[in-house]
């Protein structure tokens, strides 16, 4: 079972980090800071349509400042939905603005409707959060999913990702007679080697969504990360496999019924193949993101050295142990995907 060692700290945005952002497009200026949004003067609990405590509040602001607020929370739509059209905000209004009071940094959702059909989307305000710019921008070029997202000074703007909590899904959706199992197992292997390959950890089906997509002949699925947080920072490699997580058992166990470890591995390889395809589209991208992180503090040195030598072990490659920081052991390990494929579920299936 994987076990987070402690609460992760925050780490600001370095002045690399910084710089990549401007170049990229990924830094912008949006008005509001998340500190704006803590001025709130009252809150209420947020239950959901069952009556269940959602964990999160919604929060009011003094009449004198809402209108104020609400209006830089539309333009902040517009930057990351429209690349700043401020047309599209004449028939937003900002429905609600709730606050997660149990997260780690106590992210703001805003939820944003459209009064002429009644359509409604989210984004999120959080505090920046180094780990998580990686985090979110490994998963842009390196993964089948796209992401929207910028940071102005001290404040990240995400958007929302669609999908069914991992947790519901399981709760809910895992008997329903319709579910394609091995389509579902098939997705989690590719998603677990996703997580291992760019070290994405803490992956427990509270922190992925499912998506379920209907073909004319089939059903498929897709997960998603939600956290981001966890982007190489932990020392041991079993919280970068969602394999590990007793959370996710009930979908492990669909791929232990209807796989043998041949075709575990096919999907494995197919991933990985498909991993090395997206790093070469990336190309220049790529470098310039992996040049930061390896200039930047984003581990303690001791969850570093542990690392290391658990993928050198893993890989039975002694490149790992000749890494001084994270960046440069995201950087070994991406170059596993044409160095050194795994080669069995024995092996995936040994942790510490």
């Amino acid at each position: 079972m994987a076990l987070i060692s402690r609460k992760k700290k925050i780490y600001k945005i370095s002045r690399y980090l910084r710089e990549y952002l401007q170049a990229y497009g990924r830094d912008q200026q949006s008005g509001i800071q998340y500190e704006d949004l803590t001025r709130y003067s009252s809150s209420i609990p947020l239950y959901d349509h069952l009556g269940t405590d959602t964990l999160w509040e919604t929060v009011f602001y003094p009449e004198s400042e809402a209108k104020n607020i609400h209006d830089e929370l539309k333009m902040i739509y517009a930057i990351l939905k429209a690349n700043g059209d401020v047309s599209v905000i004449e028939h937003l209004y900002v429905d609600r603005i709730d606050i997660c009071i149990y997260g780690n940094t106590k992210p703001f959702r805003v939820r944003i409707v459209n009064r002429i059909n009644d359509l409604f989307d989210y984004y999120y305000v959080k505090i920046a959060d180094a780990s998580r710019i990686y985090g979110l921008e490994l998963e842009h070029l390196l993964s089948p999913n796209k992401i929207s997202f910028f940071v102005d000074r001290d404040t990240l703007i995400e958007e929302h990702i669609q999908g069914i909590p991992g947790e519901d899904f399981i709760k809910f959706y895992l008997k329903d007679e319709r579910l394609n199992e091995i389509r579902l197992a098939k997705e989690f292997v590719k998603f677990n080697e996703r997580c291992l390959v760019r070290l994405l950890g803490d992956m427990h089906a509270n922190n992925f969504v499912i998506e379920v997509i209907p073909d004319f002949d089939e059903t498929h699925y897709r997960i998603r990360a939600l956290d981001f947080d966890q982007q190489s920072y932990e020392g041991r490699r079993a919280i970068y496999m969602p394999q590990f997580f007793k959370q996710n058992n009930p979908i492990i166990r669909l791929g232990l019924k209807h796989m043998e470890p041949t075709l575990e591995l096919q999907y494995r390889r197919e991933e990985r193949s498909l991993i090395a395809t997206r790093i070469k589209s990336a190309g220049i991208h790529l470098n310039a993101l992996i040049n930061a992180m390896i200039r930047d503090d984003i581990a303690p040195a001791e969850n570093v050295d542990s690392l290391k030598k658990e993928l050198a072990q893993l890989y039975m490659d002694d490149e790992f142990l000749e890494c001084k920081n994270m960046g440069e052991v995201v950087k070994v390990s991406l170059k596993m995907v044409f160095k050194r494929p795994l080669r069995s579920r024995d092996d995936l299936g040994k942790s510490k």
